[in-house]
């Protein structure tokens, strides 16, 4: 297809109302790319009626995981945009929050590849968490006990980004990382730090700049170049691995380009560390990117895209590496929880309506009446007015309300137009609220502000006092794959597959496998989705699953030589394990053998004698006693006689009335 590229609002507004779907002079298709903030409440089609057209508009969008606000604009101006369009949503990551509408807006699930099923295939890597502990004097908690009685709580993040906690920490990473390239033999490898602020990501970047980067680097080669001559060969191939470039990777450093220019640097190998706090956590695609350090916990499915970004195929890796500091284990375990239920609701084809979703009419009109009683003394008419009104109140919480009714307003505004509830535009001038909105955050903004230069003065000399004798250590101390929840899923599919594809369901070997899979079941453990247990439970399905394949297997051989037919298999088995009827297996066999050609000719020519069950019983006695006793020479007595017939007769019916086994 041909690429329509749209750069801007008004761009798309003219593109959505043209009446063709083809720009280029070709007449090739075309597909138009667009971002979602392109949307806006003039970017809809025009009326059917105005125009003679027939377009059908299918938008795919990606990323469909994310939450959907229904209350936000984008969700609404894409709705309205085409109410006759299809939409067809993508995602690398199942959708496993109540707080994700989208298969509300996108129905059921077309297709499903489960993470194990990449991995099996050879498209995604396998994932090694590597847990890092923090050891620190306890004169820290004294120190910071004495900030609390001062001045009040010292937040996690100035500690987490002061440079006593940051330098030790970055020289962790640093040296990890450069013996993972000397222990891979690979200096081509990436690594990513996910930092736990914004202020963190800033310090550590400065600080790699000062101590590691290419400054440094420039300022002691020749001196190094002088010691590489006297470097052994080992010296000289760990300084090939030393990591000298870095970039800082935040949505308020440089400009949109420079950061793109920066991350394809990455890609290219040209930079060796990225530090980020909120971007490329998800969508992010380099395949050298290798090991990734987690300075802080992630929720939900946004930590399965974040560990992600360490799985791409690249040369003979295995796995992605997943540093730990932040101790995610807790997280994981419960997205791997919300990650199996939805496995086992089979990825979205038992669907449920969640009713939070859309508000009812009634419940609109309720909203507005309470906005207009919290904005009654105000001028809401004039924002000049309304912005002096509001300067003047200096109660922080008073404000707060003002702008939370503003905000609920603007949600609404777009509730309604998602719904069609038009009329409900009369109630109030909801454009006029969202510009009185901004006029409230702007003096909230200016009285938090006040009262963090109040209150927080002294804080940073306090907390420098507080980790001047503090001496941070990061250890490594343990290593464990991350098992994603449908590795469970498949292991227990598999054993249960197995266990159903066997055709001698009153073999005891079986009958035991079963009950030993029932006893997992029973114990109701199977679905507690921490790693520990998990690793446990697919243990303990894939001894059940190794058995029964071997069972299968031993079972398929026998089969084979009755000419595939199951039935004669089992009363094979049956006559083995009947101690009554000792005689080596051979014989057994060439006797069943015969038995199963005459009764396989008899009833092939006359079907309806398997109705009348009684003559076709005397028929099959005769057949047995004369294959077993007078050719084949096998001692019976009235009971192992009765006992054959019985198990070829059963056999027999069972198959023509359809009956299990």
């Amino acid at each position: 297809m041909v690429v329509h590229i749209v750069n801007s609002r008004h761009d798309f507004v003219r593109d959505i109302k043209t009446t063709t779907a083809i720009y280029n002079d070709s007449g090739k298709p075309e597909i138009t790319v667009v971002n979602i903030q392109k949307f806006s409440e003039d970017a809809n089609v025009v009326s059917q009626k105005d125009y003679d057209i027939n377009i059908q508009r299918v938008y795919f969008l990606d990323e469909v995981h994310r939450s959907y606000n229904p209350k936000g604009s984008f969700l609404a101006n894409l709705m309205q945009s085409d109410k006759n369009s299809i939409k067809i949503g993508l995602t690398g990551t199942p959708l496993i929050t109540k707080e994700n509408y989208s298969r509300d807006l996108f129905g059921g699930y077309i297709h499903k590849y489960y993470y194990n099923a990449s991995i099996a295939d050879g498209y995604t890597l396998r994932l090694i968490r590597e847990e890092i502990e923090s050891d620190y004097k306890i004169v820290l908690k004294d120190a910071l006990d004495k900030i609390k009685v001062l001045k009040g709580d010292i937040k996690k993040k100035d500690v987490f980004s002061h440079p006593r906690f940051v330098e030790p920490m970055l020289e962790y990473i640093v040296n990890d990382f450069e013996n993972s390239r000397l222990t891979f033999s690979d200096a081509s490898i990436g690594g990513m730090v996910v930092c736990d602020s914004a202020d963190q990501a800033k310090e550590m970047y400065n600080i790699f700049q000062e101590k590691y980067g290419e400054k440094h680097f420039t300022e002691d080669n020749l001196a190094m170049a002088a010691h590489d001559r006297t470097l052994d060969y080992g010296g000289k191939l760990k300084n090939s691995y030393k990591v000298r470039s870095a970039a800082l990777i935040l949505h308020d450093i440089g400009t949109k380009d420079e950061r793109k220019d920066l991350v394809e640097d990455f890609k290219e190998g040209e930079i060796d560390l990225l530090f980020v706090f909120n971007m490329l956590l998800t969508g992010f695609d380099a395949k050298r990117l290798k090991k990734l350090y987690l300075g802080r916990v992630i929720k939900r499915h946004n930590l399965l895209q974040t560990l992600t970004r360490v799985n791409r195929i690249y040369k003979n890796f295995k796995y992605g590496f997943v540093v730990d500091f932040a101790d995610i284990r807790a997280e994981f375990d419960a997205t791997n929880k919300a990650y199996f239920d939805e496995l086992q609701a089979e990825l979205g084809d038992e669907m449920e309506t969640y009713s939070n979703l859309f508000k009812s009419k009634e419940e609109i009109e309720e909203e507005i009446v309470e906005i207009k009683e919290i904005l009654f003394q105000y001028d809401t008419q004039n924002a000049e007015i309304f912005q002096q009104q509001i300067s003047q109140i200096q109660d922080r919480d008073k404000v707060l309300e003002i702008k939370k009714a503003l905000g609920i307003a603007k949600s609404l505004y777009n509730l309604i137009r998602l719904l069609g509830h038009f009329d409900l535009l009369e109630k109030i001038d909801f454009r006029k609220l969202s510009q009185l909105y901004r006029e409230a955050e702007n003096h909230l903004t200016l009285l938090n502000t006040k009262e963090a230069l109040e209150n927080n003065i002294d804080n940073t000399n306090l907390l420098n006092i507080a980790l001047e004798d503090v001496l941070f250590h990061f250890t490594k101390i343990s290593e464990e794959e991350l098992i994603l929840a449908d590795n469970l899923k498949d292991t227990l599919r598999k054993t249960r597959e197995t266990l159903a594809s066997n055709f001698d369901k009153k073999d005891p070997e079986f009958i035991t496998l079963y009950e030993e899979l029932k006893r997992l079941f029973e114990k109701k453990n199977l679905d507690e989705i921490t790693q520990d247990e998990m690793k446990r439970n697919i243990g303990a399905l894939n001894k059940i699953y190794e058995k029964v394949k071997e069972l299968n297997r031993q079972n398929n051989l026998l089969k084979d030589k009755y000419n595939s037919d199951p039935k004669y298999a089992r009363i094979h088995k049956r006559l083995r394990e009947n101690k009554s009827i000792n005689e080596k297996e051979n014989q057994v066999f060439t006797a069943l053998q015969m038995v199963k050609a005459n009764a396989d000719l008899q009833v092939l020519q006359n079907i309806p004698l398997l109705k009348n069950e009684e003559y076709f019983n005397s028929q099959m006695m005769r057949l047995v006693i004369d294959e077993f006793k007078n050719k084949n020479n096998i001692k019976l007595n009235a009971e192992s006689s009765k006992y054959i017939n019985n198990l070829v007769v059963n056999e027999y019916l069972n198959e023509f009335y359809g009956r299990t086994a």
